[in-house]
C-alpha cells in the first residue's frame, strides 16, 4: 500500500518514472534501517490508515500524504535536528516535481518537533497522526514503549528514563495532547491513562 500510494502521489506532479522509484527507495531505506524499531514503514502505515478516517476534513491531501512520507525520512535518536534535516530533504527530492505546495510540507514536517497546536488544520491533523500511537490500548502502547527503549538503547538506563519521563511529562502537561476534535474524542483520555502509567513505572 505505501509503495503504490506514493508512486500515485508522485507520479500526478512528474513524468519520470525512474525518478519516481528512486524517491521510493530512498524511503524505504530510509524507514527500514536496522536502527528503526518504531520509526519505521509501519508507523507510516499506521499514520496513513489513521488518515483514511479525516480524509473528508483534510484541505490538502497531497501536501499531507508528501508530509507524512518524509516527516521521519532523517531521524537519528543521538541529534535534536532531525525534523529539520527532514525538512531538507523532502524540498532538496520534492522541487524536482510540479508540485507547489513544497513551503507548506516544509512547515508541517518542521512541526513536528515541538508539537504545539497550529493554526492550519492540516498540520494538526498530522500532529495527531503522529501521536495516535499514544491513545492505543494498552498492549499496543506497551509494545511501542519497548521499540522506543530499542531506538535509544545507545543510553544507559539512568539517561534514558530521565529522558523519556521529560518527554512524557511535557505531554501530560498540554491542555490537550491532540489538536483535532475528532482525535481528542478518540484518544485523549486512553492516552493519558498510557502515557501516566509509563511515568509511574519510570519513578
Amino acid at each position: 500500500m505505501l509503495k503504490e500510494k506514493f508512486l500515485g502521489l508522485i507520479g500526478q506532479y512528474s513524468t519520470d518514472m525512474d525518478y519516481h522509484g528512486a524517491c521510493w527507495q530512498e524511503i524505504e531505506t530510509q524507514y527500514s534501517a536496522k536502527s528503526r524499531y518504531y520509526h519505521n514503514l509501519e508507523h507510516l502505515e499506521h499514520m496513513i490508515s489513521g488518515l483514511e478516517q479525516v480524509k473528508t476534513h483534510i484541505e490538502n491531501l497531497d501536501a499531507l500524504l508528501f508530509s507524512i512520507y518524509y516527516h521521519d525520512i532523517i531521524y537519528k535518536p543521538t541529534k535534536s535536528n532531525n525534523e529539520h534535516q527532514s525538512t531538507l530533504f523532502f524540498e532538496k527530492r520534492i522541487t524536482n516535481t510540479s508540485f507547489d505546495s513544497i513551503p507548506l510540507c516544509m512547515t508541517q514536517i518542521e512541526a513536528t518537533k515541538a508539537h504545539q497546536k497550529s493554526t492550519t488544520h492540516d498540520t494538526n491533523i498530522l500532529l495527531d497522526l503522529d501521536l495516535s500511537i499514544l491513545g492505543q490500548p494498552p498492549d499496543t502502547y506497551y509494545k511501542y514503549t519497548k521499540k522506543i527503549r530499542k531506538e535509544y538503547r545507545m543510553y544507559p538506563n539512568f539517561m534514558y528514563r530521565k529522558g523519556r519521563k521529560k518527554v512524557l511529562s511535557h505531554f501530560l502537561a498540554l491542555e490537550s495532547i491532540f489538536k483535532t476534535d475528532f482525535f481528542k474524542n478518540q484518544y485523549e483520555q486512553q492516552a493519558r491513562e498510557n502515557l501516566n502509567y509509563e511515568l509511574n513505572q519510570l519513578q
